[in-house]
């Protein structure tokens, strides 16, 4: 009974901590609920859209002003007339617009004698989701346009639609983007991101509480509400913190699956094991870092160093396999990799337990690594001989 008893007492101490410190409130549940605004409303539209396209149009005929409304017809782009090449390059250079596209003169008469016109375009690619969308609609409404041009001649010269259409498109590409039909970034990047953020968050709350109690030199009285055991120093702190963050956890998988309609697979209640896991992990890894460097103000600047790095080694913005084999192996050290490995099993998926279960033991693996420095985070709770800036 003495185990749970000293556990109870460090957990009374640690809820009178979080009491007293409006800090830990700010860091939490304050962070997080920004993330998640700034995320969820700033990807609402899920993908951009009326996207302004430079125009110069130094033809002027009715087969130029119909290629111009039919750009306008699609979903990104909104077309800006320019009279010359210079003012649509100026508004480019000032990021009013993000591409350029010039029709030039005689592009009908040139149609019409079966010539090839040449149509220009320029991409500014410092706005890279802006120029390849911005890209990717020019490209489409030029391939329309040489489609459509072709077909009126080859009807003028006798040929069924059928034969036409085998002419201009012998392969039709049918293409199912799964898991993500609508190809909204928001449904992308969102279910990575803001676990991320909730990963980061973890680490540096973890490390600010035990590195306060070394910076303080409250570290002997904690130890002393323990029964001079690390373990259960340790046991009695994570236990609130886990519960604060699972919540957090909780509300983000709802938000996201639940509230917000996100498309999931699987079962939403497989992904509250997942994020449960990432909390785990989480403070396993803030844990590991303080105690493996007992100085607060060095342990957080690798526990942030270390998450933001984890936004890059979790795969989900660059494949992990088309990276070099030493960097796929540095990934596995990131909690947020095996998070995502299990989501795209669960949510992208819905393989359920088969698909999922090896990142299920990576995610626990995680627990024992503090055990190796339990022997160094005890002497500096003790002998508190660490700098403390």
């Amino acid at each position: 009974m003495g185990f749970w008893k000293d556990i109870r007492a460090v957990i009374q101490r640690e809820i009178m901590i979080l009491a007293n410190r409006p800090l830990y409130w700010m860091g939490t549940i304050v962070t997080m609920a920004f993330c998640m605004v700034f995320c969820l409303t700033f990807f609402r539209d899920g993908l951009p859209h009326d996207l302004p396209i430079a125009v110069v149009d130094n033809d002027n005929s009715s087969l130029s002003r119909n290629f111009i409304r039919q750009l306008n017809a699609t979903q990104l782009g909104e077309s800006v007339r320019f009279q010359t090449f210079a003012d649509a390059r100026l508004a480019m250079q000032s990021g009013k617009v993000t591409s350029i596209i010039v029709l030039p003169e005689g592009l009908s008469r040139q149609v019409q004698a079966q010539r090839q016109p040449r149509i220009e375009y320029y991409l500014n690619g410092l706005y890279f989701v802006g120029g390849a969308l911005a890209y990717k609609d020019i490209l489409m409404m030029i391939n329309l346009a040489n489609g459509a041009y072709q077909r009126e001649v080859l009807r003028m010269k006798g040929y069924s639609d059928d034969a036409i259409m085998g002419m201009i498109q012998p392969i039709i590409v049918d293409t199912h983007q799964i898991g993500n039909a609508y190809t909204n970034y928001g449904y992308y990047l969102n279910n990575i991101l803001l676990p991320g953020f909730l990963e980061l968050i973890i680490i540096i709350v973890m490390i600010y509480s035990i590195g306060t109690e070394l910076k303080y030199g409250t570290s002997r009285q904690l130890m002393k509400v323990a029964g001079n055991s690390v373990v259960k120093a340790l046991l009695g702190k994570v236990f609130v913190a886990t519960i604060a963050f699972t919540i957090l956890g909780v509300i983000l998988v709802l938000t996201l699956y639940h509230w917000m309609h996100f498309p999931i697979a699987g079962s939403i209640g497989n992904m509250f094991l997942d994020i449960f896991l990432l909390v785990l992990a989480s403070e396993a890894v803030g844990i590991t870092l303080i105690g493996f460097l007992p100085v607060p103000r060095l342990a957080l600047s690798i526990g942030a160093l270390y998450s933001v790095l984890a936004f890059s080694l979790s795969g989900f913005t660059m494949p992990l396999e088309a990276m070099s084999p030493w960097i796929q192996g540095l990934g596995a050290a990131f909690p947020l990799r095996h998070y995502y490995l299990f989501y795209v099993q669960e949510v992208v998926f819905g393989a359920g337990f088969a698909g999922w279960w090896k990142e299920v033991v990576y995610l626990l693996i995680f627990l024992l690594v503090p055990l190796v420095i339990l022997p160094r985070l005890k002497n500096a709770f003790i002998f508190q001989n660490y700098p403390k800036d």
